[in-house]
């Protein structure tokens, strides 16, 4: 009997190791698994939202917080942020608020996104590295890379597509960290037989510059990625350039290979791309005030709306072409694609932008906006723009990094100076 037990035993370890088969789901964007939801960056989600929301929790996370909150399928939070013990990612459940777990990393975590899978591992960079945690915060694997990882995203089969603010591309098997593909350099590889003394540079160079796309961050954003395609776009500012481009790059049959470069992002940009539901177009903002439709086969574009302000962060894009842009110098306002044209199809200039909006099912939106000293969650109709509700966020203070949706229509934000605030439907 002892032996038998002893076999069993040994079978249970050798089963629960680490394999080359991956039967882990990234599933189909349930919860907010993903900065702006899913790999499109597409900041709309199949959540029939609700019309009346109150204030469930707050809490403090110890430090800066600077990307999205994200949300796992059964309503865990993930968040990085940099405290002053060390701690980089914050895990914390959405009932109460209590922390789940904080894993120690680099500095630099806080400048690095999430993204989630289907059994709420989570996946994160940091300084020279791509790291994996399960929804214990117990470590699974780490993958060096050169730089901090800007961009992490889920690709078309399931793998980890990762894009540091040096232009390091790279594709990584969800279970071991392994790379998938070839490492692609956007700047190109350096020449160590002409420069022999060159040094490799620091993980966080650059990175002050990423949040306003400023031309010391070569990728300041989040890839959008196109799963049918293959194609994944990001916008990059090589050295030396007087614009930034908008990149197509292809990520099948074992590499990655880039397809066109459009240079149209005047002063940089800010905001990270959106695709198309139809995947047909590109929506792109830069700091000149502009957003930018552009054809997703070609690069060429489409047409150019002159918003005011500079676009910043995520764009919501509806499955009905309803275009929803953020900025924290703008305000709330809708456009519709015409195709080689856009059209303003509401405004309310009235409603302060203090963070990115994003839409649901049946018709309604959600986004903070500044209201006399302090901030409030808005809740408007996406129809028309106007309010449905609005719930203040006690003592809140500055803007906040994203607007995040859970399963179960709970909305997560979170201020840049650390705050965490998590509301429910009202009933």
């Amino acid at each position: 009997m002892r032996a038998f037990v002893l076999s069993a035993l040994g079978a249970l370890v050798v089963t629960g190791c680490g394999t080359d088969v991956d039967d882990i789901t990234v599933g189909a964007g349930v919860g907010w698994p993903a900065a702006y939801h899913d790999g499109r960056n597409g900041g709309a989600t199949s959540v029939t939202g609700a019309k009346r929301m109150a204030l469930s929790w707050s809490r403090p996370s110890g430090g800066p917080i600077t990307r999205p909150v994200t949300i796992g399928s059964e309503g865990q939070l993930f968040l990085t942020t940099r405290t002053a013990n060390g701690c980089a990612m914050l895990s914390f459940q959405m009932p109460t608020g209590r922390k789940r777990f904080c894993s120690q990393l680099g500095p630099s975590a806080v400048s690095s996104p999430s993204v989630v899978d289907g059994v709420s591992n989570v996946y994160v960079g940091d300084d020279g590295g791509v790291n994996s945690f399960n929804n214990l915060g117990q470590p699974r694997w780490r993958t060096p890379v050169a730089g901090v990882p800007v961009s992490v995203q889920f690709t078309g089969d399931g793998n980890l597509l990762t894009v540091t603010q040096s232009g390091q591309v790279d594709v990584l098997s969800r279970q071991t960290g392994h790379r998938e593909v070839t490492t692609v350099q956007l700047l190109g590889e350096p020449d160590f037989l002409a420069h022999p003394d060159l040094a490799r540079p620091v993980s966080g160079q650059g990175l002050d510059d990423c949040l306003t796309g400023g031309p010391q961050c070569s990728v300041a954003n989040i890839s959008a990625v196109d799963a049918d395609s293959g194609r994944f776009f990001l916008t990059l500012w090589q050295p030396g350039e007087p614009v930034a481009a908008l990149v197509a790059l292809r990520y099948r049959d074992g590499k990655v290979v880039e397809e066109w470069r459009a240079n149209v992002l005047s002063g940089g940009s800010g905001t990270s791309p959106a695709v198309s539901p139809d995947g047909a177009t590109i929506y792109v903002g830069d700091n000149s005030g502009r957003l930018i439709a552009v054809d997703a086969a070609d690069g060429r574009t489409r047409w150019v709306r002159s918003l005011g302000f500079a676009p910043r962060g995520g764009i919501s894009v509806s499955p009905d072409g309803l275009v929803i842009p953020a900025g924290d110098e703008g305000y709330l306002l809708a456009l519709r694609d015409k195709g080689e044209a856009s059209e303003i199809a509401w405004e309310r200039k009235d409603l302060a932008l203090r963070g990115t909006p994003v839409q649901t099912a049946g018709h309604t939106g959600y986004t903070v906006a500044a209201i006399g000293a302090g901030l409030n969650l808005i809740t408007f109709d996406t129809r028309t723009g106007d309010t449905i509700d609005s719930d203040v966020l006690p003592e809140a203070e500055g803007t906040t990094t994203g607007t995040s949706i859970s399963a179960d229509g709970e909305v997560v934000l979170a201020t840049r100076l650390g705050e965490v605030f998590a509301f429910v439907p009202e009933k």
